[in-house]
């Protein structure tokens, strides 16, 4: 994470100073193969890296081209997995596990919620 804004703090300050002493032609030509190379690699214009950076969203202009919104919008938690349990030769799925008498073993054999290691990713400010 130190690494990402380092290398984006010195992207933002090294890619302006590459037309130093060009004329315009030749600056504006590199300000525009600047831009297309910044959404090439990393998805978004150097203004998009300035704005993801100060909200913490993570913002790009390509997302506004597809006609999805300029920011994504933070993901909801996930559904919790459906209860399914072996039967002779089938799987039944049950709305209402707590409902079942003998309480069998599902068949899906993993968690059921996420970690708090998890829930931090999911919700942790961009980049």
């Amino acid at each position: 994470m130190r690494v990402c804004r380092s290398l984006l703090v010195f992207a933002l300050a090294v890619v302006p100073l590459g037309g130093c002493g060009m004329p315009a032609e030749l600056m504006s030509a590199g300000a525009i193969a600047g831009v297309a190379g910044t959404i090439a690699v990393f998805g978004r214009s150097p203004a998009d890296l300035v704005v993801s950076l100060v909200s913490g969203k993570d913002c790009s202009i390509v997302r506004w081209d597809e006609g999805k919104s300029y920011c994504k919008p933070q993901e909801p938690p996930p559904q919790p997995p459906t209860f399914c349990t072996r039967s002779l030769g089938v799987v039944n799925c049950w709305s209402d596990p707590a409902l079942l008498q003998d309480h069998p073993t599902q068949v899906a054999d993993g968690p059921t919620t996420l970690s708090p290691a998890q829930e931090a990713d999911r919700t942790a400010r961009w980049p």
